[in-house]
């Protein structure tokens, strides 16, 4: 996301927006540390899990592409 001024609001908004993402992301990955040992998980809960890691991990991919265009890299 190509924001305005540094501290502006359009970047002000993207930080925060970016700051929920992750922190969603490590609060999930917590959960998902907490509940994989269990052996007897059923196959719905452990899909269930696998797709809300997968738009975590979609998430924080999000924020590092865009902080990288921030600063200037296209990769």
């Amino acid at each position: 996301m190509i924001t305005d001024d540094l501290g502006g609001p359009v970047s002000r908004l993207a930080d925060a927006t970016e700051s929920i993402q992750l922190g969603m992301g490590t609060e999930l990955l917590a959960h998902a540390r907490d509940l994989l040992p269990d052996t007897n998980m059923p196959a719905g809960e452990l899909r269930f899990l696998a797709e809300r890691l997968t738009e975590a991990l979609q998430d924080a991919l999000r924020v590092s592409e865009s902080r990288g265009l921030r600063l200037g890299r296209l990769n």
